[in-house]
């Protein structure tokens, strides 16, 4: 598929009256692993980019997260949307270049955020906020195909939860032309149909561990479900424990079930 159809295939997921999970590759590999997976879309993850760089989350700039972005896009024959952070800067023009730059990178959807990444105020003004998410809604919808954009409001990760505010902030994006509408770290299933229930466009839910199931969200109306930096957290996890036996016991049980490298080969090829 080339960038349109992707994006209208990426759409078109928005528009079904069910719930589809979007998975969150940090490179080529997994990519191409979730791909052969029969996952109908793909979107980027800052943190798991982040630490393929061995940085923390947010250590990344504008340039890294779109190369990488990139070769995902090009890694895969599947719709692929960017976690664009908070656009990179903190102006309106920042948020609506990060949407055309990720359009250039390939893909067809990204998501802006209305946290600051200063931990002194680390939300944005509320009037700031929405002219933030116009600028890149703006940006989204000029566009030759239908980009997919994503607002997102970071309360409850950044020590304000308080759901009311974080309704009216979605309310708030949906008006200035938002297309998907998220609000990270919701704290149960009651919240988050409330917030279903409080828009009109779909809604992303971020799932990465105890919680609701695919079932339940599905239930409460959620249109999509996205993994953060989970899966990246899994390998890693993995990876610690292989080296933790190795000097512990000093035995290869990690070694048990795991792919061969014709099979790891043949992902690769996408056989």
């Amino acid at each position: 598929m080339d960038q349109l159809a992707k994006a209208r295939a990426f759409r078109a997921l928005h528009e079904r009256n069910e719930l589809f999970i979007i998975p969150n590759p940090w490179d080529g590999a997994s990519a191409k692993v979730l791909a052969s997976l029969g996952f109908k879309a793909l979107t980027t993850t800052s943190a798991g980019m982040a630490f393929t760089l061995g940085k923390p989350d947010g250590g990344v700039t504008r340039e890294g997260s779109l190369a990488n972005a990139k070769l995902i896009a090009d890694s895969v024959d599947l719709p692929v949307a960017g976690d664009l952070e908070n656009g990179f800067g903190h102006g309106p023009e920042d948020a609506a270049e990060a949407i055309r730059a990720a359009a250039e990178a390939g893909l067809v959807g990204g998501s802006i955020e209305d946290a600051t990444g200063d931990p002194a105020r680390p939300i944005y003004d509320f009037e700031f906020a929405v002219e933030r998410v116009a600028a890149a809604a703006e940006a989204a919808h000029a566009l030759s195909f239908p980009f997919t954009f994503v607002a997102r409001a970071e309360g409850f990760l950044w020590g304000k939860p308080d759901l009311d505010e974080i309704i009216r902030r979605l309310q708030a994006f949906e008006k200035a032309g938002a297309d998907v509408l998220f609000a990270p770290g919701l704290p149960n299933i009651e919240a988050i149909r409330t917030v279903v229930k409080s828009v009109s466009k779909p809604v992303n839910v971020v799932r990465g561990g105890p919680g609701p199931s695919i079932a339940e969200l599905a239930d409460a109306g959620v249109r999509r479900v996205s993994l953060g930096g989970s899966l990246s957290r899994v390998a890693l996890t993995a990876l610690k424990r292989a080296g933790e036996e190795l000097l512990g016991s000093g035995t290869f049980g990690f070694a048990e079930g795991i792919l061969s490298t014709d099979a790891v080969n043949r992902l690769m090829r996408g056989q």
